[in-house]
């Protein structure tokens, strides 16, 4: 009898059949029917269990080391030029391909500062990776994943991620997962270079991503409502109007000659009451545009001076809420602030237990491999040359990383053609010709339909070098057929058409 009131607190269906047999006699099918019962619920979660876990197994197919039978799997960590060029040009019909990137696109670069004044739309600049890659999308063994990389195992070729939850972590814990891999590329780009000064990170604004040009148009555009608002200082009126570009490479100078054109096309026109109050200052420690020619460097600096942008040679010591102080005391005052003075190792790459170059960045021989580990491969800005291959680390440039992408591409076809393709089955492989790069030439826009084109393949080298109009057309022909899909082409040139005709977009969305 103690055993069924027991049992009668279990569930309501017990209670009620310890009730039905409290006055019978008949213990024993009492007894019975309830131990039934309770093994049919046992068995019922039991299997509801197993069916969680079948599905979770189906669900995380793939992420498994890969079997016979099965494609061996190339896992790509980064979505940037090396990156995506590496999985445009991978035979999908040899590897699976599977992709960890924060970001599931690839960012044009070169046209990016347009974005930031309204010359083109941010979505003119972003390609997704599933049409680079469209077996990302269609083949059951190949994936993207929204997610960082946190660790390496390469004894095991799995990598350990972490998902991205765009500041939802209050709402959605981040999910941490495994993957492994049969050949490992690590393409995850590099980190803005703040040189250690204080206040850089809290207060400006890099140009390397397509939510910075967001950041970067509307703060331009709030500061341009706000000096309007009445009661406003002429001090503090000055201040919200002052941008300030510091790094004078290609980047700091584009986006000045951009933010230039804004101001004496648009700005001049829509906000006729602070026209002549807006000013662009570009800092820069050496000589801007120190890889061109010294004539088109001149030609750039008497440009940029015609279009209203001071020139500023000096260092920056701090950054501060609303002013930055240079190395010989000058307190310079800003509204907008834009940071851009090259890049070096990101947090992660710093991380990995793997030999570095010089720079800090991931060591690699002539074929793109980590050579401390088997199956590990680094392409683009996060990869360079160990001392013992006698070679210079090459530049952080677009064209660098996009042809090491192509190159390691095709060398992983190659492998896997020569059933090399699977992990630990790479050793005796013939590799082929060790990768070598010849530098195409440089080109920079400068505003006022004025651009830079050097084509030689150094510094010191010869070859030609021109500016003007011809080259501001060349580079935007060159570019508009460097966009990757017919698609962000029409884009494009339809943005510059409707800029051309109707002025720049001032919304601020």
């Amino acid at each position: 009898m103690l055993w069924i009131k027991n049992f009668a607190r279990i569930s309501p269906t017990t209670s009620y059949v310890g009730n039905l047999f409290r006055n019978s006699e008949s213990y024993t099918l009492s007894s019975r029917f309830c131990t039934a019962l309770q093994h049919s619920e046992t068995v019922q979660a039991t299997d509801q269990v197993d069916n969680g876990l079948e599905q979770q197994e189906q669900r995380y197919h793939g992420l498994a080391p890969t079997k016979e039978g099965e494609k061996p799997r190339v896992l790509v960590l980064g979505s940037g030029w090396a990156g995506c060029r590496l999985m445009k040009g991978i035979d999908t019909s040899i590897y699976d391909v599977v992709c960890v990137s924060p970001r599931n696109h690839m960012v044009f670069t070169p046209l990016l500062a347009s974005t930031c004044v309204g010359t083109l739309e941010f979505r003119s600049v972003a390609e997704p990776i599933s049409r680079i890659q469209p077996a990302i999308s269609r083949e059951p063994g190949s994936y993207y994943f929204l997610a960082n990389c946190s660790r390496l195992d390469s004894e095991n070729h799995e990598v350990h991620c972490e998902t991205v939850t765009d500041g939802l972590s209050t709402t959605l814990e981040p999910w941490k997962f495994k993957i492994a891999y049969d050949k490992l590329v690590l393409a995850c780009g590099a980190e803005a270079s703040t040189f250690g000064i204080n206040g850089v990170l809290e207060n400006a604004i890099f140009l390397r991503e397509v939510h910075h040009a967001q950041e970067i148009r509307r703060k331009l555009l709030l500061n341009l409502m706000l000096s309007e608002v009445p009661g406003i200082g002429e001090e503090e009126k000055r201040r919200l109007l002052h941008c300030v570009v510091v790094g004078g490479g290609p980047t700091g100078v584009e986006f000045s000659g951009e933010l230039s054109d804004f101001i004496m096309k648009d700005v001049r026109e829509r906000y006729a009451h602070v026209k002549d109050d807006i000013r662009v200052t570009l800092i820069e420690a050496r000589d801007i545009l120190s890889s061109f020619d010294d004539g088109l460097r001149q030609y750039a600096i008497k440009q940029l001076n015609k279009s209203g942008v001071k020139l500023v040679r000096g260092i920056v010591k701090e950054v501060k809420p609303q002013k930055l102080i240079l190395d010989d005391g000058t307190d310079v005052p800003y509204g907008l602030l834009v940071w851009s003075t090259g890049v070096g190792p990101s947090s992660f790459v710093k991380s990995l237990g793997l030999p570095k170059d010089p720079g800090g960045r991931i060591g690699i021989d002539e074929w793109m491999r980590v050579p401390s580990v088997e199956d590990v491969f680094a392409i683009g800005d996060c990869s360079g040359y160990l001392e013992s291959t006698g070679k210079s680390t090459l530049p952080a440039l677009a064209q660098v990383a996009e042809r090491e992408g192509k190159y390691l591409a095709n060398l992983l076809n190659v492998m896997g053609k020569a059933g090399g393709g699977r992990a630990w089955s790479a050793k005796g492989t013939e590799l082929g010709e060790p990768f070598v790069y010849k530098h195409l030439g440089s080109m920079a826009t400068i505003g006022r339909y004025k651009a830079l084109v050097d084509l030689r393949e150094s510094k010191e080298g010869k070859g030609i070098s021109m500016a003007g109009f011809v080259s501001w057309f060349i580079w935007r022909s060159a570019y508009l057929t460097r966009v990757l899909s017919w698609r962000n082409r029409f884009y494009v040139a339809i943005n510059w058409l409707t800029t051309f005709v109707f002025g720049r977009d001032i919304s601020r969305i």
